[in-house]
Order: C-alpha cells, then structure tokens, then sequence
C-alpha cells in the first residue's frame, strides 16, 4: 500500500542563515534518498496545506500563536533566542509544517491511507504550550495528536519521539492527558535537559548516556516502550522521527544506525497493526548529517510499508 508523502516547497524557504544546522538542506536530503531509493516507488506526494488557528489553539495558548505570528519580520533575521530564529518566509514553513500533520492524520482517519510520513521543517517537539525554542515554534506532532482526539473522536493515542533530544514540549502539552501516551528516547545529559525525572503513568521516557549503541537502544525500548505501548492499545501512533541520534551525526553522541531505525519502527508498526488497523503517522524532527538523515529516513520508511 502506498505511503502518503507530505511536504511542501515553503519549508525550503525557512533559512536563518549560514551555520545554523536546521537548514533547507536536509529536506532535500531526504527527498533525493527517496526517490532514488525503490521506496520511492511507493510513496504518494502530497503538498502540505496552511494549519488553522482553530488547530494551533488545541495545543498552544493564544498568546503564543499570535506572539509567532506578529513577530514574523518583513526583512532580515529575528532572534527568539540563541537558536531560534525566524526570516521573512519562516511563517509560511511553520504554518505548513503543522498544518501537514492535521492533513496526515485526516488521511489516515479517512482514506484508504494507512501511513503518512510529514518531510516538514521547522520541527516541533520543543515547543510548549507557551514557549517557542529549540529550532522549534508550533508543536507539530502535537498539533495532529490533539485533532485525532478531538476532531476524530479517538481515546489513545501514542506519539513515540526516538529524537536524540528529549520532546519536552510535547510532554509539556500532553503531560495531564492521559489519551496520549507519549515515550521518547534521548540522550542524557543534554538539551534540553528535560526528561530524564518524569514520572507519570502514561508518559515513558528513556534517558540513554552517550556512547549508548543501537543493541542497548534496542533493548530498552524492549523493556520500556513495547509492553506498555500493547497494553494501552493505541489507535493511532504517531512518531516523532528524529535522526540525530546517528553515530554520523555529530550533534550528540549515541550510537544508532539506519538498521536501528528501522528496527524500532519494524516494531510500532507490529503494533498499529494489532490495535490502530496500521494506521501511522510520522513526523520528521531532528537529523543533521545529511548523508545519514536521507539514509536513515528511507530505511525508517522502508520498515513503515513492511520491507
């Protein structure tokens, strides 16, 4: 069955300046790994639409969404903090990078579409309810998880985050909601700091030192993520995909590869495929080694349909 494939030309234009590792790049990245790759043969292209307010408002305090649409500038570069920046076309990015994921989980609520993976940047899973940072403005996956609640009428919804920085806003959003059981794997001690203390019995987080490999990643989420996520019976997961955790990936310092990639989403498709009718969505965050993110995104796509 085909994969729904959602990006747009918009997220290329979000570009905040030489340096800066969340650049057009990795994007294109991704698309030439596709389509060069025989998973390209598979995935249906679909252009992200505009997110709604009414969508944002879900996950996001008002003041929040209008501080990041007022402060768009007209010219140059504006600052929100030391990593996290926005030029003229960044809104356009933003908008439809969280409006790609409301369109995601639509496709797969409502069609024959049965996984959906969003090329979208900027990223989302640091940003809060009230707080932009970490490359990250609006909350993406979070975004989408709150339409699959509300707007489709599900009751357990799983967003599992193998980024190697914890999804603090993501957490932070969902952390008195038990209909989301959210798990992220990251690495510990690093940005954002966050994580690591959690407790609550539907949040299931996996802080991993540096230097941890894909065996010990692997059996982690064994012991961690799997049982848990079975009993809960998701009827959608959703997966905040980040690459970064690649030994190439000089941004932190585990030591996963693409098998482990695809090993990992081998494993929560088994498990739509037993509670959720296979229904996935996946949201593209970090990855900055641009050989392995197109690398590793088709391997993680390749374990979506099955191969």
């Amino acid at each position: 069955m085909p994969i729904a494939f959602i990006s747009h030309a918009d997220c290329l234009l979000h570009d905040v300046g030489y340096g800066h590792p969340e650049r057009p790049a990795r994007l294109s990245a991704i698309q030439d790994s596709v389509l060069s790759s025989a998973v390209g043969s598979v995935v249906e292209q679909h252009d992200a639409p505009m997110v709604e307010r009414q969508h944002l408002e879900r996950v996001h305090d008002p003041a929040h969404i209008s501080r990041i649409i007022d402060m768009a500038p007209a010219e140059g570069v504006l600052h929100l903090d030391s990593d996290t920046a926005m030029m003229p076309k960044s809104l356009n990015a933003i908008m439809r990078s969280a409006g790609a994921v409301v369109y995601a989980v639509d496709l797969v609520m409502q069609t024959d579409t049965r996984t959906a993976f969003c090329s979208v940047r900027p990223p989302g899973h640091h940003a809060e309810h009230n707080r932009a940072m970490g490359f990250c403005y609006f909350n993406n996956i979070a975004v989408g998880a709150a339409h699959a609640l509300e707007q489709h009428g599900l009751e357990r919804v799983a967003i599992m985050d193998f980024d190697v920085h914890h999804g603090n806003g993501t957490e932070d959003i969902f952390l008195d909601e038990p209909r989301v059981f959210f798990g992220s794997s990251f690495q510990h001690p690093l940005y954002p700091g966050s994580g690591f203390d959690t407790v609550s019995p539907h949040i299931f987080n996996i802080p991993l030192a540096a230097g941890t490999s894909g065996v010990e990643f692997q059996q982690r989420v064994e012991e961690r993520w799997l049982p848990a996520l079975d009993q809960f019976r998701p009827q959608l997961i959703m997966i905040s995909a980040g690459f970064d955790a690649h030994i190439e990936d000089n941004i932190s310092h585990l030591e996963l590869r693409e098998t482990d990639y695809a090993w990992v989403t081998s494993k929560l498709k088994a498990i739509a495929d037993k509670h959720a009718e296979g229904r996935i969505v996946s949201v593209l965050e970090g990855g900055y080694a641009l050989s392995a993110l197109g690398r590793s995104a088709v391997a993680h796509l390749e374990a979506l349909i099955g191969n």
